[in-house]
């Protein structure tokens, strides 16, 4: 039994004609799982400066403690707390010296004194809290502040508070971000594990495309396709291939997917996958592997296939000797829309990073300035502009045309107001869940 059929065996209810987003989220889930084990074993040690938005190939184990002493939080005074204990009015200290954020203080603090301190500085033996400046009257070395001011223990950063000397300071299948970065760099960390960027081959197709530098022609369109793939692949951090404009010629067809599935771990294709008479592309990928052609419950994005093209032989290919094809619509939108949300976790998924790094980002909830019409039984995803309102909750506005190959409105927003597959029409007033682009893209 082929992959694609085991997995549909197994969906209860499983209808190519009718399926919903969740039910597609899943499948591509299971189809891709058999390829990230041998993807996993391919692994380099990366600069810290090259290391944004790989994939950690190894746990990070702290070698120390992080920070490695208590020290203070504020430029202020240090000093033993028991003074508070049942303190009313000012509380009067002696300066005895100063403690610098680098060097240690190797005086004594008696009962009674108090350490002048700047913030990162250690925490002499001895000495439990810090008083920040601004609370503080100085004459000389005397010092007076109210003891209402702040409790014992205050402004005191343990050693280990961030990390302790043995802890995993980064998980394997972690997505680097900047602050991981800074982390790794606090505990000295030249370079990071990092497993091979993720190489995706793309083309477009279609006779009625054409190529930036062609001259226009009546009844055909520039392709754009190409341009937001791109775009949306380089800032996922894959290695991208691309293959160009593909004409709606069989043996060209066949002989691009062919390369593509040798040089790259993912395919994604644009145009073609609908049952057009003119389009070739479905009975190609037929012949060259094994692919689930959808209808999808959404819109924009209806049509979609997905699948698995052998690198060799058909018949000789293992199950993770192939690369994942994912056959998107033309429409520039609907290319879009179903990259985020079928493509861009499954390329997270092939790249190695474990569950809770490829989740989407929480669904931002924002209030719908106006009316939206929508029947349930399919998700919608809709252009909006979202913007804060001081008090409440943010406000989202349907940004501009809504077609399927109207980009203009796709930047004109900033997020997709999401309608979810049992949800009917939306009042104005009523509040929505908006997938934010800064959050995805």
């Amino acid at each position: 039994m082929s992959r694609i059929a085991e997995i549909a065996a197994a969906l209860a209810g499983y209808d190519p004609k009718a399926l919903s987003v969740e039910g597609v989220q899943h499948f591509v889930e299971q189809l891709v799982a058999p390829a990230v084990p041998a993807m996993q074993q391919q692994r380099e040690d990366a600069p810290l400066r090259d290391a944004l938005g790989r994939v950690l190939a190894d746990d990070v184990v702290s070698p120390f403690s992080v920070p490695p002493h208590d020290n203070s939080a504020m430029d202020g005074f240090a000093f033993n707390g028991a003074v508070l204990d049942g303190a009313t009015g000012d509380v009067p200290l002696r300066i005895v010296g100063t403690a610098l954020a680098g060097a240690a203080w190797r005086g004594d603090v008696r009962p009674g004194e108090a350490l002048r301190i700047m913030t990162g500085a250690v925490m002499p033996a001895g000495l439990d809290t810090v008083v920040p400046q601004e609370f503080c009257a100085v004459d000389g070395d005397a010092l007076r502040f109210p003891a209402s001011a702040l409790r014992r223990g205050d402004n005191r950063r343990f050693a280990g508070e961030d990390l302790m000397a043995g802890s995993a300071a980064l998980r394997a299948g972690d997505r680097l971000g900047p602050a991981a970065l800074g982390l790794a760099a606090s505990l000295g960390l030249a370079t990071l594990p990092v497993l091979r960027r993720l190489r995706v081959a793309y083309f477009s197709t279609g006779d009625e495309i054409l190529s930036l530098g062609d001259a226009p022609r009546e009844g055909a369109v520039y392709d754009s396709n190409r341009y937001t793939v791109f775009g949306l692949l380089t800032r996922l951090g894959c290695e991208v291939v691309d293959l160009g404009l593909v004409r709606d010629d069989p043996a060209t067809l066949e002989a691009t997917l062919r390369r593509a599935a040798r040089e790259a771990d993912a395919i994604i294709t644009s145009g073609g996958v609908s049952v057009g008479q003119a389009d070739h592309t479905r009975a190609v990928m037929q012949r060259l592997g094994d692919m689930a052609f959808w209808r999808i419950a959404m819109r924009p994005g209806r049509p979609m296939a997905v699948g698995l093209i052998p690198r060799g032989d058909r018949a000789q290919a293992s199950a993770e000797d192939n690369a994942v094809l994912f056959g998107l619509p033309g429409n520039p939108v609907a290319v879009m829309v179903t990259f985020l949300a079928f493509v861009r976790p499954a390329l997270l998924q092939l790249m190695g990073c474990h569950a809770e790094a490829r989740r989407p980002p929480p669904l931002l909830r924002a209030t719908s300035a106006t009316a939206i019409r929508k029947k349930p039984g399919r998700t919608e995803y809709q252009r909006g502009f979202v913007r804060a309102v001081p008090g409440a909750l943010p406000e989202v506005r349907i940004a501009g045309n809504q077609g399927s190959g109207v980009l203009s409105s796709m930047v004109e927003a900033n997020g997709l107001v999401v309608l979810h597959h049992a949800q009917g029409s939306v009042e104005a007033g009523e509040a929505v869940d908006v997938m934010m682009f800064d959050g995805v893209i």
